[in-house]
């Protein structure tokens, strides 16, 4: 018994070494990774956050002062915010996850290759360069005449006075040019998810007279609740850190009219020379992103939707 006993001890031991080996090994350079690329800059941030430190990267002291600066009231800082929440609520709904919807639903519901002509087409954009992207859209864009949108409303609709969106509806532009691009991602993981539903269920459904419309209503949709939820949350987080169009395109004008919170810290830190204050900025934007990450895992119950299934298949 007591040889049964220790070989019972030897295995557990055995399979712990092993379960401890494969943790190191899979998951031990993804930790490693995380820890240096974002652990790291998070605690660096936080420590210049509470110095003085500007263009010369001399510290002098530590304190709040950076904070106090924040809560003070700064307009700039403001405004950067109500512009971000227009952008990132307009694009995200009209785009990254409604529109990327309707593009799954139709590249789906048509041939196969039809639909991944399409799909593929439009993940060009996605994988052009940025600067490239954002060159086709001030030719579009473009005030003159020549302007692609100009040409359009000129010559089919009889526009007489040429259109200059930069100036009339900053937001709305960057909304769009971002959106294009945001859409796509939507698009191949609606597509993949859409993919996975079993074909039974369409044809039991067509048998029973359901419409195209039903069939998307009460098939297709229920089956996307957590592709629809994580596109949702990632997106978001996505929108609020990026800046990267907004300022190839607009450069955050005209008037800052196209400032979003992101961009904002950027020009405070590396073009103002004020690393402290961006720094303590940043830390903000790092804690609102979390905010909005844990209300987003308590809107779609995300807990729920990742717990184990109750029937395991073998």
């Amino acid at each position: 018994m007591a040889v049964e006993d220790e070989l019972s001890i030897e295995r557990g031991a055995r399979r712990r070494r092993r379960q401890w080996t494969n943790f190191a090994i899979f998951l031990g350079p993804a930790i490693l990774l995380t820890v240096i690329f974002f652990v790291i800059p998070v605690i660096i941030d936080t420590l210049v956050s509470f110095t003085d430190m500007g263009r010369s990267l001399r510290v002098t002291e530590f304190s709040t002062r950076q904070y106090q600066r924040i809560f003070a009231g700064d307009r700039g800082l403001t405004t950067a915010i109500g512009i971000t929440f227009i952008y990132v609520l307009g694009t995200l709904s009209l785009f990254n996850v409604s529109f990327g919807l309707v593009l799954a639903l139709v590249t789906t519901s048509i041939g196969r290759a039809s639909g991944a002509f399409f799909r593929g087409v439009w993940l060009l954009p996605r994988m052009s360069p940025s600067v490239l992207y954002i060159l086709l859209w001030s030719w579009v864009i473009n005030p003159s005449k020549f302007g692609l949108l100009n040409q359009i409303l000129i010559s089919v609709f009889g526009l007489t006075e040429p259109l200059d969106p930069l100036t009339d509806a900053p937001v709305t532009l960057i909304i769009i040019a971002n959106g294009f691009i945001g859409a796509s991602l939507g698009m191949v993981i609606f597509t993949s998810a859409i993919r996975g539903i079993p074909e039974h269920l369409f044809h039991a459904a067509r048998v029973d007279g359901a419409g195209g419309l039903s069939i998307v209503r009460h098939i297709t949709l229920p089956a996307l609740r957590w592709p629809i939820s994580f596109v949702t949350i990632f997106q978001t987080l996505s929108l609020m850190v990026s800046f990267e169009y907004i300022l190839l395109l607009t450069k955050g004008g005209p008037f800052n009219a196209t400032t979003v919170y992101a961009l904002y810290v950027y020009r405070r830190a590396f073009q103002g020379g004020q690393y402290a204050y961006g720094a303590a900025l940043a830390l903000f934007l790092i804690l609102i992103g979390i905010a909005v990450a844990l209300f987003g895992w308590r809107l779609f119950d995300m807990q729920k939707l990742l717990q184990r299934p109750r029937i395991e298949v073998q």
